[in-house]
């Protein structure tokens, strides 16, 4: 039985208004239908539900901001449909970027943070080990809880805000350390001298979460030097191709010092050698274009990107003369653009023929110049989503096949 604190009950008896009331009413009855037996602070929120979807969600959110809701913990915003920095890149419904907009408004005035990313874990404010959070979106869960040692279950729409607005969690799930225990083991290939460690990195995270669904894996193997943009590719993947939510990359991570430490000191229940060959194999399943086809765009950035990814890239750029052939997105927060203007560095990008979008992203909403054909990605995530999502196929190679192609307007992959 669900034991309640009396704030909690204050809560519910409609003492901080009808909007805490309905927001508690939804804590409480997931907790029991989870079979927790009590509720905890949270630290921070994060929300999945301001990318719009229908009435339903602007309902949903409308009626807090009409009670006088308003969050109770520090909370980050995911993508909407829209990027508000660069409003004439939509190309979709009036109609439809209308209530969008409306949504995201919305958020706002319960007090949620204009980020609008993907990765809140890039903002300068980010959890820290043991802490209890209440995140959405799939690659933001899996990276709070993988990366940083945060704990958090997967939250979705309408529970992410209830959370926000209470500050309450049910004690469940990730939430609880003796869940945390991984049960299926990767030994990986050796990554470390790759050439192109972006792609592999996303192909290992699809193949991990094809095998795992939702059973907390641990990874053997993972280069010393494995970095958080690797882990976040790798993160994204496997949220994508199947329900993770934390991965134990051991001597990485910090809740995996050693194989035991991950595991609890329990025996696994499977354990999975991996080859490059298995890596290439789960490569080809997403790629639907061949060396030499045209391609309309090429798009970076799912999850947003980092500076560090910018960095790269412009590395990259400089080995090519004159601008790409393919029209070139670059996904990445509003916060990540304001320091690459401060820098100059995004007059540099702009230069270039880099079309940097901010507050979505290109596989959900209609900003591409060009919504059919051939387009290119870096990405594990967005190859996975973009086919059924805006219509396109995908061309599936790392970041410098994808710069190489951009400026053939060709698939080229470098083998």
């Amino acid at each position: 039985m669900l034991d309640l604190s009396s704030r909690d009950k204050a809560m519910l008896a409609g003492e901080f208004g009808s909007g805490a009331a309905r927001a508690m009413r939804i804590v409480a009855r997931t907790a029991e239908v989870m079979s927790a037996q009590t509720l905890i602070d949270i630290t921070s929120a994060h929300i999945d539900g301001c990318l719009y979807h229908g009435q339903t969600s602007l309902d949903f959110v409308e009626f807090f901001v009409a009670a006088g809701a308003e969050v109770a913990v520090p909370t980050t915003l995911n993508v909407g449909s829209l990027d508000l920095i660069h409003p004439e890149l939509y190309n979709g419904d009036a109609s439809i970027q209308r209530d969008a907009q409306r949504l995201m408004d919305a958020h706002l005035a319960l007090g949620c943070e204009s980020s609008f990313t993907c990765a809140p874990y890039q903002l300068k404010n980010r959890p820290s080990i043991g802490q209890q959070i209440a995140w959405a979106e799939s690659n933001a869960i899996v990276f709070a809880n993988s990366v940083l040692g945060a704990r958090t279950s997967r939250y979705g729409d309408f529970l992410d805000l209830a959370a926000a607005i209470t500050g309450r969690a049910p004690y469940a799930g990730l939430h609880v350390a003796e869940n945390r225990a991984a049960q299926i083991v990767f030994d990986v290939a050796d990554l470390s001298h790759l050439p192109s460690r972006d792609i592999y990195f996303a192909a290992l995270g699809l193949l991990i979460g094809k095998v795992a669904g939702a059973v907390v894996p641990a990874i053997l193997g993972l280069p010393a030097d494995t970095s958080e943009d690797e882990l976040k590719a790798l993160g994204a993947a496997a949220a994508s191709s199947g329900a993770v939510a934390l991965f134990h990359a051991v001597g990485i991570t910090p809740e995996a010092p050693t194989l035991d430490s991950a595991l609890q000191s329990k025996q696994p229940v499977m354990n999975v050698s991996v080859s490059l060959s298995d890596l290439d194999t789960i490569r080809s399943t997403l790629n639907t274009g061949r060396d030499g086809d045209e391609i309309v765009a090429v798009s970076l950035g799912t999850p947003h990107f980092s500076l560090s990814e910018f960095r790269r890239l412009a590395a990259v750029l400089d080995e090519y003369e004159g601008m790409p052939k393919a029209d070139f997105y670059v996904n990445t927060s509003r916060f990540i653009l304001w320091e690459l203007e401060e820098s100059g560095e995004a007059q540099a990008f702009a230069d270039r023929g880099i079309q940097i979008v901010v507050d979505t992203c290109t596989y959900i909403t209609p900003v591409m110049k060009k919504m059919t054909g051939l387009v290119m990605t870096n990405s594990g995530k967005w190859a996975s989503y973009a086919p059924a999502n805006i219509g396109v196929s995908v061309a599936y190679g790392s970041m410098n096949e994808c710069v190489r192609s951009a400026f053939e307007g060709r698939v080229r992959f470098n083998g």
